[in-house]
């Protein structure tokens, strides 16, 4: 099975929404950087926006190379 790769995402935030983040992770029993894939996740599905597999993904950046 392949491995799935990962991009690192570094953003600053105010500190009540770091807090508030940290909170709706903890009481889904999930780590930060999940949750926030989670809600994008989420966030896409609600506005009709696409998000390619990793297969997909993989496709394109090796035609751009």
């Amino acid at each position: 099975m392949a491995t799935t790769k990962t991009a690192t995402l570094t953003i600053r935030v105010e500190p009540n929404l770091k807090e508030a983040l940290r909170t709706a992770a903890q009481a889904e029993h999930r780590s930060i950087a999940n949750m926030i894939e989670v809600m994008i996740r989420e966030h896409c599905e609600k506005n009709g926006i696409a998000i390619d597999n990793d297969q997909e993904l993989d496709q394109r950046q090796e035609l751009k190379k």
